[in-house]
């Protein structure tokens, strides 16, 4: 931190680490009931900007007063318990007022993303009014970082409120009773980071959300009771409309009266370091991030001041998980006090509220290496040898959650044995009730019994599930499955002037037949060194994958990435039918 930035931060005192109250790990009927309970401590948001300045600080009990308040405004308003309430997330005090008077109210917070990961005002505008319509929201709050575009984007609706947080919050506050809150009553609608052109909200219920948080809490983090003289404490960037930011570093901390220190996501790809400091300075233990977050930071390099030996969790999810990237990370900031041990992978997604499962904590990353053709052409992941061709590691994303199942299947639903490739479905207390007002598309994913097809494709070993892809990505090439990311990380590793998300791979079969397409951003502009990187990206595919592949290079930032900054390759592919890359 600059010095300007710490004699800044002097006027406000965060909240502390230590809540005061007896640890309860998300043992509640709703998550009002859990803020009730945490209002009780010292613990709470602190607020960042993008800088490392300190904005805000939220102790849960004066979260829990404005949370009432905003509560009796939006009832004010005419909204009835059930209403949707569309919110466009910024990291802010705004959004946890807002986001917890709905829980009061009994209302339904549907989180929207900010214009981070798309294409422009248009495609971001339509994508959000997909999204409300899909949730037929009553109300639509935006926030003044995109208050121009308000008009746009609740044009035609039929609304009971449309405007900024503060216009909200200057509303008539009536002397309304707040209801009773069921814990079979929707919490939140949860949009998939991938839903963009056919948005389906997540329904995710109390009871659901509270498991997931008491699971992850106590068996996943391993969260310090109070008695230990050791303090937990959360440092996140990540998006508070996707999951994992929702839900791992918003709601599970206050579940178990955890202090966050919450940073913009909107501004972490350009001062990513500002996460560390945030850990090195109040001394974070658990933070999250998807591998791409761990590579802008190793190669940012290590910062003198930056001491992490206090991150005893650091997480990843979010995306597949790339082995190198988090070596990578742990030889740069071994030097600061980073121990790799900390390295927790785990596996999770909307539709099971966030977690499924977790690995061992204070183990670091354990792999599987296995061979890549073999897997290609027989389903079964052969453990590779000294002979092996064409090895591929794969990380071990832990055991399942108690009170949770998970089993992989073949096409025929028969339950496969370790080490055989199928897809990964899973049951438990923490499974959304469906999608939204979407019952055919609940059906195909729900089964009566309540198993959930997750569309991911793995096998088990040692207990631990593996997932090597999507099934929706899977290329089928002369009777081989073939895996994109692994010819995207294969040219994101070989080559030292491309990066990670750079590359998008899929497959195409029109007038000119079946093949396999390669989007690869390229930042030269010379002809002869751009030629060279396609031939040398040519001759890598043949030769670690047995495959030709058409390269097409591509202006930098022009690969469509989801709302969670995850590549999507469906709609690259689209990009690339339509001609947009010429």
């Amino acid at each position: 931190m600059t010095e300007a930035n710490q004699n800044s931060n002097t006027a406000l005192s965060i909240t502390p680490s230590r809540s005061g109250i007896a640890r309860r790990y998300g043992d509640f009927p709703s998550f009002a009931a859990a803020l009730d309970y945490a209002a009780q401590g010292e613990s709470g948001f602190n607020i960042y900007s993008g800088r490392g300045t300190l904005l805000e600080v939220l102790p849960y009990r004066k979260l829990r007063e404005q949370a009432h308040a905003t509560a009796r405004r939006l009832l004010s308003l005419g909204l009835k318990p059930g209403d949707r309430v569309a919110i466009v997330a910024e990291s802010d005090g705004d959004f946890a007022r807002i986001f917890f008077g709905c829980q009061y109210a009994g209302l339904v917070p549907a989180p929207l993303p900010l214009p981070v990961a798309f294409g422009g005002k248009e495609g971001y505008i339509e994508t959000l009014r997909g999204m409300i319509t899909s949730a037929s929201a009553r109300a639509v709050v935006i926030p003044d970082v995109i208050g121009g575009w308000a008009a746009d984007i609740i044009e035609g609706f039929d609304l009971r409120f449309g405007g900024s947080p503060a216009e909200l919050m200057s509303c008539e506050e009536k002397d309304i009773p707040l209801p009773e809150i069921q814990e079979d009553g929707l919490s939140y609608l949860q949009f998939s980071s991938g839903s963009t052109r056919f948005p389906m909200g997540i329904s995710v219920t109390q009871k659901a959300g509270m498991a997931n948080a008491h699971a992850i809490a106590k068996y996943g983090l391993q969260v310090f009771p109070s008695e230990d003289p050791r303090d937990d404490r959360c440092v996140s960037w990540l998006p508070l409309y996707h999951d994992m930011g929702l839900v791992g570093f918003f709601l599970t901390p206050m579940t178990c009266q955890l202090s966050v220190d919450l940073l913009p996501t909107r501004e972490f790809a350009r001062r990513p370091h500002v996460w560390l400091e945030l850990i090195s300075r109040n001394k974070g233990t658990l933070s999250y991030s998807p591998s791409f977050g761990y590579e802008l930071c190793a190669r940012r390099g290590a910062r003198e001041e930056i001491d992490l030996s206090s991150w005893r969790v650091a997480g990843i999810g979010g995306d597949m998980i790339r082995p190198h990237i988090m070596k990578g990370f742990g030889e740069v900031f071994a030097e600061r006090g980073f121990d790799a041990r900390a390295f927790v992978a785990s596996y999770g997604m909307a539709e099971t509220t966030l977690a499924i499962s977790f690995a061992p904590l204070n183990t670091g990353l354990r792999t599987d290496n296995v061979d890549l053709r073999r897997l290609e052409e027989e389903n079964y992941a052969h453990p590779a040898d000294k002979a092996t061709a064409t090895p591929r590691e794969f990380v071990l994303c832990g055991v399942t959650l108690p009170g949770h199942q998970l089993e992989v299947r073949d096409p025929s639903g028969k339950v496969l044995q370790e080490r055989e490739i199928g897809t990964v479905y899973v049951r438990g207390p923490s499974l959304m009730t469906g999608y939204f007002n979407r019952p055919e598309e609940t059906a195909k994913a729900l089964s009566a019994d309540g198993w959930l097809n997750t569309g991911d494709i793995g096998y088990l070993l040692d207990n631990q599930v593996v997932i090597t892809g999507r099934a929706k990505d899977l290329i089928i090439i002369n009777a081989r499955n073939i895996w994109p990311q692994d010819l995207e990380w294969a040219a994101e590793h070989e080559i030292d002037s491309l990066r990670s998300r750079d590359v998008a791979v899929f497959s195409v079969d029109d007038s000119a037949g079946e093949r396999v397409v390669a989007l690869v951003q390229c930042r030269l502009t010379a002809e002869e060194p751009r030629e060279a990187l396609r031939s040398e990206l040519t001759a890598l595919f043949r030769r670690l994958h047995g495959i030709d592949v058409q390269v097409e290079l591509v202006p930098p930032r022009s690969l469509p990435q989801t709302s969670s900054g995850k590549l999507t390759r469906a709609r690259a592919k689209n990009m690339f039918l339509n001609g947009d890359f010429k």
